[in-house]
């Protein structure tokens, strides 16, 4: 039966949700974060309980997808060629064998009507009959084990060499809070002051399930900004000190760029990147944070150092990399890194450091940060520069003294520090 002939289409509820989800990253090759905050937006009459349970299906089902897939492909030996199919099967697979509060009844049935709907009943009947299948087998997995398997063995082999099994499994699966950085010097609206505050960064404040920040009294006037606690300690660890040159070298849409005006006053930043909707956005972002405004500069730093002079106090490198500390928002970073995409950005952001670090005057401070904790992108490269960069101390002033003092670089963990993964390292231009 065609798809238009099918029954009615019911309203949207959190199992339908996280496999429309997961067939976008299967067909479009999408971000899991963008996909569902797209699908949660067109349904914001979702209840908040909906919501996580769409969060918890879309993210669980892709950080599992291969275990899930090997398992199904056993009931269905030709396997499924359609990804609307094969979506709606993942996220009961999901359910079936990770969930133990979820009947596995109500997650073939949320299934099968799903596939009926989008591909009618023959493609239904087929749908039911592997999902009943993997049901009768029983099989429970577990989280540690069900990840173990659908992390390609090279990665986690350089995840364990790298921080040990355990902070290699959190950096798949523990949970993640959303970071917001308060203002500097703003008066907070009273449900973000009452917030817990982070383990790292004492003024972030941490948040989880309760829907979009953005839409949240305070934000529109600039009170805050969402930006994990790891990506704020990075821009404090830089230590820009009021008066001082900073250079942005890969600004992004400068969350980092936007914390360290906060601290210049009368100094100067420079904020570049390669990409000028990205500079845009960061242009945006100042103006809602009510800031002066930032000198923005498009710079290929992998071609030369679009004539910036070489007189800047402080220059903050957050490099390109594989993003292997930020596996638990983005498990799609499992399908699309391979095994030789580590040396390669390691050099690319080697390449990088350099040539923006030669912005540094003389003895300047230069940061090189990033959001990887495989030692090829972080120690090897640190290793090296020290050719044109001396290791130096992290600037440690509004960061716990018992995590930076004495230290030249440093790695942020989940499972130690609740953050997403970061390495970073603090340098003197010699």
């Amino acid at each position: 039966m065609a798809a238009s002939l099918a029954e009615p289409r019911s309203a949207p509820n959190a199992r339908s949700i996280a496999a429309k989800v997961v067939e976008r990253v299967l067909v479009d090759d999408a971000f899991v974060a963008a996909a569902l905050d797209a699908e949660l937006k067109r349904h914001p009459q979702l209840e908040p309980r909906e919501r996580a349970l769409a969060t918890e299906l879309a993210y669980g089902t892709m950080r599992t997808e291969p275990a899930l897939r090997a398992r199904l492909f056993v009931h269905a030996p030709r396997g499924v060629s359609d990804e609307r199919v094969l979506s709606q099967l993942l996220v009961a697979a999901y359910q079936i064998l990770l969930l133990e509060r979820v009947p596995a009844f109500a997650a073939v049935d949320a299934a099968v009507t799903g596939v009926k709907r989008e591909r009618g009943p023959r493609v239904a009947g087929f749908a039911n009959a592997v999902l009943r299948k993997l049901a009768r087998t029983g099989e429970k997995l577990t989280s540690a084990q069900a990840l173990r398997e659908s992390v390609p063995d090279w990665l986690w082999q350089s995840l364990r060499a790298a921080v040990g099994e355990e902070e290699a499994l959190a950096l798949v699966c523990a949970d993640a809070y959303t970071g917001l950085r308060p203002r500097l010097g703003a008066e907070l609206p009273d449900w973000l002051a009452e917030l817990p505050p982070g383990r790292v960064v004492s003024s972030a404040r941490l948040v989880r399930g309760e829907g979009d920040p953005r839409q949240r009294p305070g934000y529109a006037e600039g009170a805050f900004t969402v930006q994990e606690e790891g990506a704020q300690a990075i821009g404090l660890a830089l230590g820009a000190q009021p008066g001082e040159r900073v250079l942005d070298a890969c600004a992004g849409r400068g969350q980092k760029s936007t914390l360290v005006a906060e601290r210049l006053e009368r100094g100067h930043l420079v904020a570049c990147d390669l990409y000028p909707e990205k500079l845009a956005a960061l242009d945006t972002e100042a103006q809602r944070l009510n800031l002066p405004p930032i000198e923005t500069r498009g710079v290929d730093w992998s071609v030369g150092a679009g004539g910036l002079s070489a007189d800047f106090d402080r220059v903050l490198v957050d490099a390109p990399c594989s993003g292997t500390g930020t596996l638990r928002r983005r498990p799609e970073i499992l399908r699309r890194l391979g095994p030789s995409d580590p040396a390669r950005l390691a050099a690319l952001s080697e390449s990088i450091l350099r040539s923006a670090a030669s912005r540094a005057k003389p003895g300047g401070a230069v940061l090189l940060a990033v959001c990887s904790v495989l030692r090829e992108e972080c120690e090897d490269v640190v290793a090296r520069v020290t050719d044109i960069l001396e290791p130096a101390l992290l600037f440690a002033s509004e960061l716990p003294p018992e995590l930076v003092a004495g230290k030249t670089s440093l790695r942020l963990l989940p499972g130690s520090h609740g953050t997403d993964g970061y390495f970073m390292a603090s340098f003197r231009r010699r």
